[in-house]
């Protein structure tokens, strides 16, 4: 399979690109400085040259305070960027993947016998935020311009080569002995080297169509950062806090657990996992 990554450069890109090398595959790695998706000449040009099977599309605008300032930057990114590369793969004969976020949802959950279920994707979205409502755009975008998209939606990530709470918490532990974090949003860590494999597989044997990739199993985030400090053997609480003590000019989901409806529907392992994994390789 040749395969075609546009945001390349980034966290997931970059793992993205490992794990298709590692799998046999043929890459183009492409990252901002080769192609800006938000050009669209840029990017048909690049797939017309390369004609790959699949484009990877990990270019995103994933700075979700400041597109609160700026969502027309975010939208040209999120939006025009993901039917650019899905129009561009259309043209020549390419399947397309799109990687969304549990930010299209409103966050409230679903209740289902006494708790909340996950979101799955047939679930009605409901943005609250700019950066929500990009991706979502996003995704109706890439739906429209390719009959093969797949769009995926993941939460919560982590890896190395990015910025990630996990890293954040790890640096405020080194100066620190108590850490107060957020109890009351939870969702699905994924580590991107285990998300890039699911990505990969979805592009080989999946349907077109919305499907939900996220870390099994769910926790808050500062069931998060415990976890961190106790696989990495650090000496530091987390203790719990609102969302309310810490206001950000984003709203954030207070529930962003993934699920999918799908049968046979790809998996990651769980989340603790993934942390695992991920405090081996830094």
């Amino acid at each position: 399979m040749k395969v075609l990554i546009t945001g390349a450069g980034g966290m997931l890109g970059r793992d993205v690109r490992r794990a298709a090398e590692a799998g046999g595959d043929e890459v183009v790695a492409l990252d901002r400085a080769a192609v800006d998706v938000t050009d669209a000449d840029a990017v048909a040009g690049a797939l017309e040259r390369e004609r790959p099977d699949v484009a990877v599309n990990c270019a995103a605008w994933t700075d979700v305070d400041g597109a609160e300032a700026d969502e027309e930057g975010a939208r040209r990114l999120n939006e025009d960027g993901a039917r650019n590369v899905a129009a561009a793969a259309a043209a020549v004969g390419a399947a397309v993947v799109q990687v969304s976020t549990d930010y299209v949802f409103d966050g409230a959950g679903i209740p289902a016998g006494g708790d909340l279920r996950p979101y799955v994707e047939s679930d009605p979205t409901g943005p609250r935020s700019a950066y929500g409502r990009t991706k979502l755009a996003g995704e109706l975008a890439a739906l429209a311009a390719n009959p093969r998209a797949q769009v995926v939606r993941t939460a919560w990530l982590f890896g190395v080569g990015g910025a990630n709470f996990v890293e954040t918490m790890l640096g405020l532990a080194a100066t620190r002995d108590e850490v107060r974090v957020v109890a009351d949003q939870i969702g699905c860590p994924t580590y991107t080297d285990h998300l890039a494999a699911g990505l990969l597989a979805l592009a080989r044997d999946g349907e077109p169509g919305v499907h939900h990739l996220a870390g099994a199993g769910r926790c808050s985030w500062c069931d998060l950062a415990a976890a961190t400090f106790a696989e990495a053997g650090v000496d530091c609480r987390a203790e719990p806090t609102t969302t309310a003590e810490f206001p950000r000019p984003a709203p954030r989901p207070a529930w962003s657990v993934l699920g999918s409806e799908r049968p046979g529907a790809v998996t990651l392992p769980p989340w603790r996992d993934g942390l695992r994994a991920y405090l081996a390789e830094r």
